[in-house]
């Protein structure tokens, strides 16, 4: 199934997984889809390794399984700054004779250690691109609070326009802690004509050293009552996991009550967390479903 017909019924509830690493396990992952499965999401996104470390056989594998094994619509991220046009072209005809619809076209990451290929410069341009190579679904990446590498609010929106126009049928938001900041932004993409669904990207934080690692690669701003939380519980591992899920279960119920497209969880592979906040919003986003 194509993602973008699951917006024309309901409020989208997805989930994001990422393959192990080299050093583990396939069998992790298929373990964490196990427990996935049956809270039932309307898709589940792939990462693939944005810095040409060549992962992208095993994302397909593991899409190709959400699909066939668990019967759940599967989206694979599709990288390209350090990919060239032959490369792309491969790993799309490998996406598309698994049956895979779906793929979030993302410029990805720049890396230091590696040139980056002259072939794609911008995800506009993968997506034009995608667009010549067969009938997919394709959702773009957007920015809450600015992509770092934009000079303003307004060229960011401005750039996000082009992503749309390009042929983005749907956007996923950059995970963000403060929703006024989600919802200044969707303001905004609407003014400027942007009119595709966006889902918001939610990330619960379990653990002190994880929000600071995001933060510091995504520039996520920290409301007050976020950081009075991380103050109270850092030392007391257990309860700052509870109290990030009910910070993400609070963020949900508040999108949701806004009229949000869809929730884009960030599982970070912990089905634990992701199985407690679907359980607590799931009358939430049920009712809002049946409205």
């Amino acid at each position: 199934m194509k993602i973008r017909e699951i917006f024309n019924k309901k409020t989208v509830f997805s989930f994001e997984i990422f393959p192990p690493k080299k050093t583990s396990s396939i069998q992790t992952i298929y373990n964490t889809l196990e427990e996935l499965k049956g809270l039932s999401p309307d898709f589940i996104s792939v990462t693939f390794s944005a810095g040409g470390s060549g992962n992208g056989g095993l994302a397909c594998e593991i899409a190709s399984k959400i699909k066939d094994e668990y019967g759940i619509t599967p989206m694979i991220h599709l990288p390209c700054i350090n990919y060239t046009k032959e490369e792309i072209t491969s790993t799309i005809e490998e996406i598309k004779s698994r049956g895979i619809e779906n793929i979030l076209a993302l410029r990805g990451d720049k890396n230091p250690d590696i040139e980056p290929k002259n072939d794609f410069s911008h995800a506009s341009d993968l997506i034009s691109f995608i667009k010549e190579k067969g009938d997919f679904d394709i959702a773009g990446a957007c920015y809450p609070e600015c992509h770092f590498e934009a000079e303003s609010m307004v060229e960011d929106i401005r750039n996000l326009k082009i992503k749309v126009e390009a042929g983005a049928d749907h956007l996923i938001s950059q995970l963000f802690f403060d929703n006024e900041a989600f919802f200044k932004f969707r303001e905004m993409a609407e003014i400027a004509g942007i009119n595709v669904p966006i889902e918001a990207g939610i990330m619960p934080v379990v653990n002190k050293n994880q929000i600071e690692r995001m933060v510091t690669m995504c520039g996520a701003s920290l409301p007050n009552k976020f950081v009075k939380m991380m103050q109270k519980y850092e030392n007391n591992p257990q309860a700052l996991r509870d109290a990030g899920i009910a910070y993400a279960v609070n963020q949900i119920v508040d999108l949701v009550a806004s009229g949000v497209d869809g929730i884009h969880l960030y599982t970070m592979n912990n089905a634990y967390v992701a199985r407690k906040i679907s359980e607590a919003v799931s009358g939430v986003i049920g009712a809002e479903r049946e409205a």
